[in-house]
């Protein structure tokens, strides 16, 4: 069992225990020395960050942290997250961290880390941290402490890598794309490259001030993105979060476009040229209509438990190419090692020059069963998803349902909540159904509180 990391690194609320000063320099200098021993010689670490006011603060700790334990630093500043894994491949560092709690309010803040080879690090390596967290702080003499510079030119390098993902005599030229980079990772990365591609481009949430990422901005408030392509008659808009790691779009009469619709336009874009290869892999929160539309394509579909890191594995196990989840966490990778926003964009708008198709048509095969996502807050630890009163609910729902839905019932990993999904081909009773149960998992959670 991991205590500090979770599904997704570390994230928590600007003052929790884990999301300190004093905390984060631990970690860095637990970091580096793991890292350190499994790195031999090579001790230099990259670091990155998101556009919160708290990146600052985190990257200083970090930074102490790190070379009290004799690394080397390269400050890259705000970087999308999987510019941060492009770049710690390609300046053969030992690892890459990222400052960032993504699609969070700006009060949140949070710590990912990158492997050597631009992955997410492995169980073994997270809870090595963990153990060294625990002991003592020790300097290493002053002969053997690290030094630390910046990179001046990370973002033109990730741009150029960017572009390189897709054929290099494919214009955009004639496509007029409204991006939202959330007043996030991606503003001073996005609107450039899609810009040099030929694209006419408009950028809204492209004014950081620390306090403002995410702020009904980005793809977890795509009704500003909606506003904007209508009143811009744009044939596109585009939606990252806070971090660049997620995508959503939206087509030119204002429809959003998933994470599930684009990875089916991407899947289907390799098919054609003949690069697919193996299953696509989606998670349990996934629509059943994704798996249904690549059923026709005779592309097979396998769903892992929530979260890139499960995809990642699975794909991986069996050498495939493409996952992603219903949030727009997309991962190619045929281009790159971890789930990029800007990166899958642009096979998705690759995919559209090439069928000379707009969006609304490209993802015109994909049905979407109605389906309805509830959270139930919980105000302590506790397992009610194994309470009886919760098990018979959830059996009567499935029975209700049938062979036509779904039903997920799951503790997130990143908050204290029961995430309930209930997905059928009825909408009246998806939602019924869905607010049924959440009913039972609150009543559930009430009777805990009052034992």
């Amino acid at each position: 069992m991991r205590k500090y990391f979770g599904t997704d690194g570390i994230r928590g609320h600007l003052g929790d225990p884990t999301i300190s000063p004093d905390f984060i320099l631990k970690l860095g200098w637990a970091a580096g020395r793991v890292l350190a021993r499994s790195g031999g010689d090579n001790r230099t670490v990259l670091i990155g960050k998101d556009t919160r006011i708290s990146g600052y603060l985190f990257e200083s700790a970090l930074e102490a942290g790190l070379v009290a334990a004799g690394c080397d630093i390269r400050l890259l500043g705000p970087m999308p997250t999987p510019a941060v894994a492009y770049l710690t491949r390609t300046f053969r560092a030992q690892a890459g961290i990222v400052i960032t709690a993504s699609h969070n309010p700006y009060d949140d803040n949070g710590i990912k880390f990158f492997s050597h080879a631009g992955d997410k690090l492995p169980d073994e390596l997270e809870l090595a941290i963990e153990n060294e967290i625990e002991q003592p702080l020790v300097t290493v003499p002053a002969n053997a402490l690290g030094k630390a510079r910046r990179i001046e030119d990370a973002s033109g390098r990730y741009i150029e890598f960017c572009k390189s993902t897709i054929p290099s005599a494919l214009s955009f030229k004639g496509m007029k794309i409204v991006l939202d980079c959330a007043h996030g990772a991606t503003y001073n990365v996005a609107p450039y490259v899609f810009d040099e591609l030929g694209a006419t481009v408009s950028a809204i949430g492209v004014d950081p001030n620390g306090f403002n990422i995410n702020a009904q901005v980005g793809s977890t408030h795509i009704n500003t993105l909606i506003t904007a392509v209508r009143n811009q008659n744009a044939d596109i808009g585009i939606a990252f979060d806070g971090d660049g790691d997620r995508v959503l779009m939206v087509d030119g009469a204002g429809a959003v476009v998933d994470g599930d619709a684009l990875l089916y336009v991407i899947a289907k874009s390799r098919q054609d040229i003949g690069q697919m290869r193996g299953a696509v892999v989606g998670t349990v929160m996934s629509n059943l209509g994704l798996e249904q539309a690549l059923q026709r394509l005779s592309i097979k579909f396998e769903r892992v438990k929530v979260g890139d890191r499960y995809i990642m594995e699975r794909l991986k196990r069996d050498d495939g190419l493409l996952g992603g989840e219903p949030s727009g966490h997309l991962i190619c990778r045929d281009r790159t090692t971890t789930g990029d926003g800007i990166i899958a964009a642009l096979q998705v708008l690759t995919a559209l020059a090439q069928w000379q198709l707009p969006l609304r048509d490209a993802v015109a095969a994909m049905e979407h069963y109605p389906q309805v996502l509830l959270n139930v807050r919980l105000p302590l630890r506790c397992d009610v998803l194994t309470l009886p009163t919760v098990v018979s609910a959830l059996h009567d729902a499935e029975a209700q349902l049938g062979a036509s839905g779904r039903i997920s019932l799951r503790a997130s990993g990143t908050e204290p909540v029961v995430r309930i999904m209930v997905e059928g081909r009825e909408a009246a009773q998806v939602n019924q159904l869905a607010n049924e149960l959440a009913d039972v998992v609150r009543a559930a959670v009430n009777a805990v509180s009052i034992e």
